[in-house]
């Protein structure tokens, strides 16, 4: 199995539409990168494609990367400095928890829209959106063959 077809089209188009629905409300930025293997660490391996997927380059910091590794069972919630700095200690363990509740019922899609959807609501109180703001990121799932 690739990364690529772990989700339905119906599931990557639902996912789609829910980074670009959080999205709308911040100049926040939200990815989510989908692989097969993390051979290390998932959140260093969060941090390699943090950086790999230039999301700490965002103006204001306001990037959230969401990180699954489908064959190792391993996902990561990994949030930029200036994000980080506005959340609540355990903030992302609670989007984690909620999004692994769905995982545990195999509804994968259905987990990372509603953690995506929480990490957008956050995003928009600290970093609104503006008339004049420019989406620095791409909003297309990420995937590596691996």
């Amino acid at each position: 199995m690739t990364p690529q077809s772990f989700f339905t089209t119906e599931e990557l188009s639902a996912l789609h539409v829910s980074i670009h629905e959080a999205e709308k409300a911040t100049s926040g930025e939200i990815r989510l990168h989908v692989e097969n293997v993390c051979k290390y660490d998932v959140l260093d391996r969060a941090a390699d494609v943090f950086k790999e997927l230039s999301m700490h380059k965002t103006e204001l910091r306001n990037g959230v990367l969401f990180y699954l590794s489908v064959k190792d069972r391993k996902f990561a919630i990994l949030g930029d400095a200036g994000i980080n700095t506005k959340v609540p200690a355990g903030f992302w363990d609670s989007i984690k928890e909620t999004v692994l509740t769905h995982f545990k019922n195999g509804l994968y899609a259905k987990g990372l829209c509603e953690g995506i959807e929480k990490a957008g609501l956050k995003l928009s109180e600290h970093f609104p959106y503006s008339k004049n703001d420019v989406n620095e990121l791409s909003n297309d799932i990420s995937f590596n063959k691996n």
